[in-house]
């Protein structure tokens, strides 16, 4: 009687991979960037990390091929998950609370100086680092969507400060990330 010796892959070693990144990026998904929030996922991350080389290590001698690809699922999902965590979570807030957004912000007065209506949206910081705040900003004439093509950052019309990231959440609504220390009324 002969045994059956082709190796075949695993695919439950790529979903362990792909679901240890997301339960590591979790925290910063729902949470934000707060430092409470990157102790949380360096520690999680350590143990998961730690769970996906031992997995790795059990499975490289039969499946080898399998095994591999699950770090390197782990690995990229983790990354990409990472780089685009804030715009990630600011489209799940906003898919879920724009009516309500939209009506804080539309509720106050209209600017004499010409500066959009806005509210603060997100923000993190650290004792000593200082603080990064996001608006939530209201542009009626979409001009924003205009001087985004032209540049990414840097200073925009009906904006006080210079910023090196605003986002298109729909149509007249960005959130603009302003620089570590500046805010709506204050600019370095």
């Amino acid at each position: 009687m002969t045994r059956n010796t082709t190796k075949r892959f695993d695919w439950r070693l790529l979903v362990y991979g792909l679901v240890g990144a997301l339960v590591i990026t979790l925290p910063t998904l729902i949470f934000g960037n707060d430092f409470g929030t990157f102790m949380i996922t360096v520690g999680s991350a350590a143990l998961v990390s730690l769970v996906m080389l031992i997995i790795a290590v059990r499975a490289i001698r039969s499946r080898s091929l399998s095994a591999i690809t699950m770090l390197f699922a782990y690995c990229a999902i983790s990354w990409l998950l990472f780089k685009t965590s804030n715009e990630i979570r600011y489209a799940g807030r906003w898919a879920l609370g724009s009516k309500d957004y939209k009506s804080m912000v539309l509720a106050q007065p209209a600017s004499a100086s010409g500066e959009f209506q806005h509210m603060e949206w997100d923000g993190w910081g650290f004792a000593g680092s200082g603080d990064t705040t996001v608006y939530l900003v209201f542009d009626p004439g979409e001009s924003l969507e205009k001087e985004i093509k032209l540049h990414p950052s840097g200073k925009f019309t009906g904006i006080p400060c210079k910023v090196p990231k605003i986002q298109r959440l729909e149509d007249h609504w960005y959130s603009v990330q302003f620089y570590t220390d500046d805010a709506w009324g204050y600019c370095n």
